[in-house]
């Protein structure tokens, strides 16, 4: 953990979907400038959990609070606002818009930030197509570039912004190995450089590069296990992941 400034929180969350409890008074602290990682089997809440979070659904009991701010107590055009400037999404599929080009889709980002100029909106956008090296296929469309190139610019686009955090569920998910670690080393420099990122995965890979991982079970958080900043060659935090995850019930 970098620091003790919590910017999103979340008390006695629960979620029932009808009789079916998915989170159960489940409470959770996001930290400035932390890459969290929240790891789970199948149907434990991981999901559900950060779509809690990120206001893109409503708790049922309990309150979500960014910064702040209650979520549960904002209107749909503040907590669209809110979505749109200070946070970033990133999902297996990218929902990249089919008919524009990988360019667009990120400039897009931009354009509709509350607090970004046309001018700034290009000049970020040129600034992602070189980091993430998309330049040579800038003017393709989605359907025409690789999986990890599309998810590259589905991150892109999400951080086109500046959002104080980044949700990414399993976002190497549908990729292959060489693609998966693409992604992965873009999300460790984005963390690197500042970017407070909270991520969903069952992927140990995935894991490894947050510095604070969650262990969710039967709706709520049962371990916690704190890394340091990722390094490639760290065989003793492969150790450190793989024991806690055996202790957790993985």
């Amino acid at each position: 953990m970098k620091n003790n400034n919590i910017v999103l929180s979340g008390k006695n969350i629960v979620k029932t979907y009808g009789e079916v409890t998915v989170l159960n008074r489940l409470n959770i602290s996001i930290y400035q400038g932390d890459f969290t990682v929240i790891m789970g089997s199948s149907g434990s809440g991981k999901s559900t959990l950060l779509y809690m979070l990120s206001g893109m659904d409503q708790v049922t009991d309990g309150e979500v609070n960014y910064n702040g701010k209650n979520l549960s107590k904002l209107s749909e055009k503040k907590l669209t606002t809110l979505r749109g400037d200070a946070f970033g999404f990133v999902f297996q599929k990218t929902h990249l818009v089919s008919n524009l080009t990988l360019y667009e889709n990120i400039l897009m980002a931009g354009l509709v930030n509350s607090s970004m100029s046309e001018v700034k909106a290009k000049e970020q956008t040129k600034k992602f197509l070189q980091e993430m090296n998309l330049i040579h296929v800038k003017n393709h469309l989605p359907s025409e570039v690789s999986g990890g190139e599309a998810q590259r610019a589905a991150v892109a686009r999400a951080v086109m912004g500046s959002p104080q955090i980044l949700f990414a569920d399993e976002p190497t998910g549908a990729l292959n190995r060489a693609n998966t670690k693409e992604v992965l080393n873009l999300l460790t420099n984005l963390h690197k450089n500042g970017q407070t990122i909270l991520l969903v995965t069952h992927d140990r890979e995935a894991a490894l590069r947050g510095n604070r991982i969650l262990y969710i079970e039967d709706g709520d958080i049962i371990s916690e296990l704190s890394l340091s900043e990722y390094q490639e060659t760290d065989k003793e935090r492969e150790e450190k992941l793989s024991d806690f995850l055996g202790k957790s019930g993985w």
